[in-house]
């Protein structure tokens, strides 16, 4: 086993596949783990070792060439691991968040609700596949709404990632086929705010 294999694997979920139902269905959440989040996995590994191989043959321009798949498929796997944990089952929701997180969306965004229909808005634009970030600027000491296309993570605008909602159709389009705003509008109910909240407050 090599470096690249032991360092990354897919993780585990912190629930089972059909805890977020009616939200998201095992089905999709079976296919979305095993299948996506692997798939982006196992080319990671494979392209870090054509890069490490690469690299010791001094090939630049074979280098240059990986870089695509390396952004991609580590984004893949960064931005999914991230989603996993942000959800948790309806009944354990808490809606929206308290506590500081609670007040600074207010002081940034004007309230929660405003927040929740400009976040919600963004997100529904996305044009082809990408995600919507709630994220932390440690330059400007604010929360913003990030949305980038496909695999990019947030870490490529100098944010700190709070939570992204998936938009990629194999995200929902078992489910929900082309209605995105139905997706993301129920998405609000497995948030997990209290993982959320801890986040922010390592980020601040």
């Amino acid at each position: 086993m090599s470096s690249h294999t032991s360092s990354h694997t897919l993780p585990d979920l912190p629930y089972d596949y059909g805890d977020l139902e009616p939200v998201i269905s095992a089905e999709i959440m079976r296919l979305h783990h095993t299948k996506h989040h692997q798939g982006y996995v196992q080319k990671l590994i494979e392209s870090l070792e054509k890069y490490a191989d690469a690299e010791k043959r001094g090939a630049l321009s074979e280098m240059v060439a990986l870089q695509q798949s390396i952004r991609f498929n580590a984004g893949g796997h960064i931005n999914h691991t991230l989603f996993w944990k942000s959800l948790c089952p309806p009944s354990r929701s808490q809606g929206q968040p308290g506590g500081k997180l609670a007040e600074c969306l207010a002081r940034d965004f004007g309230s929660f609700e405003k927040f929740q229909r400009e976040f919600q808005a963004k997100t529904v634009a996305i044009q082809g596949s990408g995600w919507s970030w709630l994220g932390w600027s440690t330059q400007k000491e604010r929360l913003e709404i990030a949305c980038l296309p496909n695999q990019d993570p947030l870490s490529t605008v100098h944010l700190l990632p709070l939570f992204g909602v998936d938009v990629w159709e194999h995200a929902y389009y078992l489910q929900y086929q082309n209605l995105r705003p139905k997706y993301v509008e129920a998405i609000w109910s497995i948030l997990d705010w209290v993982e959320i909240a801890k986040r922010w407050e390592e980020a601040t």
